[in-house]
């Protein structure tokens, strides 16, 4: 059978209550689709238009399709009274019989289970007055039953990609306070080396801290870019030799050569050590975020996508950087408080499940490296449903 391209869209009301983490993690635990691409749109008028004229035209006709056509409209436009937008995540899987893997995980718009079996048994409603009439309609998320509807979807969103998607700072739940701090957090290689609850449970622990996310990336990282990220590391890991290395230096030659060696010498050996033992450290680093030693990849291919995978997401509020790195814990795992996200998911100082930005500046200078609000839909579009 030949892999198809499914979608999910997140809608506003659950990830303004910050179940973002819970359903993503339903999708990767329950199917064995490849998690390919993540994008935040904040639809205008014309794509929630659109979108809904889709949902309502579409055969056979249901009274389904006219509910979910009717919420489009409601739920997904921006206010009528501010102008500011809703937030909206979309994910794409792609996999054999992804359409039907991704549909069945996620259950019927009118909730026809009610176990919580489903995404939408679990983060949506469907509340029916006395009468029949529908009270009260949440499902959750939407997603497309058959290939010719995920085509005509999709299409349509990457349409709109550009103008409508990547970091929505004026989103109607994030608020005008001048203090508002942007941060980058990364979840590593290490939460995609097999398909689990990891990356939706980080990012429900991530929830607490009362931030938006405004911004969502899945990538593969390049060797260049690993290279400029985590350059200024490599001066802080010949330093930090010094402090670890020469005890273990005057050790070795006490031991080897029999005699006290003097500390100006060691010193002198540890500033010309220091060096080497950085740019192996940062060789595996660098290996770790991209499955590729830069010494080892010929330099016409640092700008190619890596082999391991990466989620960006861009964190909006007060004292973002602060309470994002709180969350995450110590560098090292084994010093992190339990119930932060190195303590329960990281192994040691590099594998240690996620990278969070130190400061404002350093969010900048890494946003400007990763691009979280570059288009990494309609390329994946184009392949799978070309015009």
């Amino acid at each position: 059978m030949a892999s198809e391209l499914a979608f999910v869209m997140i809608n506003p009301y659950p990830i303004s209550k910050s179940r973002t983490g819970g359903i993503i993690a339903r999708y990767l635990a329950r199917t064995d689709l490849n998690f390919v691409a993540a994008r935040m749109f904040g639809p205008g008028n014309d794509l929630v238009r659109e979108y809904a004229d889709i949902v309502r035209r579409a055969e056979p006709a249901t009274e389904t399709n006219a509910l979910i056509a009717d919420y489009i409209l409601r739920a997904y436009a921006p206010s009528a009274a501010t102008g500011k937008r809703r937030r909206v995540m979309l994910l794409l899987f792609e996999g054999e019989d992804a359409i039907q893997k991704i549909w069945d995980v996620t259950g019927s718009a009118t909730m026809k289970w009610g176990s919580g079996q489903t995404v939408r048994d679990t983060y949506g409603d469907y509340i029916l007055n006395d009468d029949g009439s529908v009270r009260y309609f949440e499902p959750a998320v939407l997603v497309a039953p058959t290939m010719t509807r995920a085509a005509r979807t999709l299409h349509l969103w990457a349409k709109h990609s550009e103008k409508d998607g990547g970091l929505i700072e004026d989103a109607m739940d994030l608020g005008d306070n001048p203090d508002v701090q942007r941060t980058l957090v990364i979840l590593k290689p290490d939460n995609f080396w097999s398909r689990s609850l990891r990356p939706g449970s980080i990012i429900d622990l991530l929830s607490s801290a009362g931030l938006r996310i405004i911004g969502v990336k899945k990538f593969s990282m390049t060797v260049a870019q690993a290279e400029e990220f985590y350059g200024p590391v490599k001066q802080s890991l010949a330093e930090k030799f010094k402090e670890f290395g020469a005890g273990r230096v005057a050790s070795a030659l006490t031991r080897e050569l029999g005699f006290a060696v003097p500390d100006t010498c060691v010193m002198d050996l540890c500033d010309r050590l220091g060096p080497i033992f950085a740019n192996i450290q940062f060789e595996t680093i660098v290996k770790f975020m991209t499955g590729y030693k830069p010494s080892e990849c010929p330099t016409e291919d640092h700008n190619v996508h890596g082999k391991e995978e990466c989620l960006a997401m861009v964190y909006s509020g007060v004292d973002a950087v602060n309470k994002i790195r709180t969350l995450l814990g110590t560098t090292d795992p084994s010093k992190a408080l339990p119930g932060s996200v190195r303590h329960e998911f990281g192994r040691d100082i590099m594998v240690n499940a996620a990278h969070a930005s130190d400061s404002p500046e350093s969010a900048r200078r890494e946003l400007g490296i990763i691009q979280v609000g570059q288009d990494s839909i309609k390329p994946l579009v184009d392949q799978y449903y070309p015009v």
